[in-house]
């Protein structure tokens, strides 16, 4: 008979919150990095195919799959990296570049390596810390990260954090749309200082604020989210379970005329034009 394996070293139940392993990787994407942590992704962080973020995104956290399939897909293209700089294009290169532009903008966000597939299913798959691939889906000037030439754009940094939830304007009990639109606003002015080379224009402002509002749409009204969700979702990357959070109903599922209209409110109230 086999020896009984301790239960210690049991996978844990999918839902159930652990923190990750030495072994185990992370990106700098939060809400993944917390579904792995609940295992409703790949715990490692390894072989994550689409399909898995897309359900995950959908039966657990809230998101119409209109939401989740164009936000998803595109990072499993492969990775192109960009070419250096040489010489001027000729006025021919430049008007095919303009015919290509929808393809570009798609295809720049791959973050898959060539030739990367999950060898059970031969599905298309990625580790978790692609996505720390610069200018590709993630951008400078995160809420919770450093910029990737000041040398990890992957780990949450606690002091951000602190500043992020102590941006509450009713003394700690929730994190508005305006707060958070101001921590948006100080971290631009901070980060173009400490890293004046950043790369922050106008489509990773839009990003930026979109972020801002899935948080508030998944966690929240879409106006405000209550300070121990943020708490529990920055600090321990884990969804709060435990703080009285569950996931928007069936019939209410995030979609994008709601995320763009909130978006577009953070955007009026971070008030720059980029």
């Amino acid at each position: 008979m086999a020896p009984a394996v301790p239960l210690s070293e049991l996978a844990p139940e999918r839902g159930t919150y652990r923190q990750p392993g030495p072994s185990d990787v992370r990106g700098p994407c939060p809400m993944l990095n917390t579904l792995a942590n609940h295992g409703y992704i790949p715990r490692d962080g390894r072989n994550v195919r689409a399909s898995e973020i897309t359900a995950a995104l959908h039966d657990v956290v809230g998101v119409s799959s209109t939401v989740t399939l164009p936000f998803t897909h595109p990072i499993f293209f492969e990775h192109r990296e960009a070419k250096a700089a040489g010489q001027a294009p000729s006025l021919w290169s430049r008007a095919w570049s303009i015919i290509c532009l929808p393809s570009k903008l798609i295809f720049r966000w791959g973050m898959r390596r060539h030739g990367q597939f999950d060898s059970a299913t031969g599905k298309k798959c990625l580790d978790l810390d692609q996505l720390g691939i610069p200018n590709a889906i993630e951008h400078d000037i995160s809420l919770t990260r450093l910029d990737a030439k000041q040398g990890d754009n992957m780990t949450p940094q606690p002091g951000l954090i602190r500043d992020l939830l102590a941006s509450s304007s009713d003394g700690g009990k929730t994190l508005s749309a305006a707060d958070l639109a101001g921590v948006r606003l100080r971290r631009i002015a901070a980060q173009r200082e400490a890293n004046p080379d950043a790369v922050y224009g106008r489509m990773q402002h839009s990003f930026a604020c979109m972020e801002i509002a899935l948080f508030l749409g998944v966690f929240g009204d879409g106006k405000k989210v209550k300070c121990d969700y943020a708490r529990a979702f920055f600090q321990e990357e884990r969804l709060p379970f435990e703080e009285g959070w569950s996931r928007r109903p069936w019939w209410r599922r995030l979609g994008w005329l709601e995320l763009g209209w909130t978006a577009a409110r953070v955007r009026r109230l971070v008030g720059i034009k980029v």
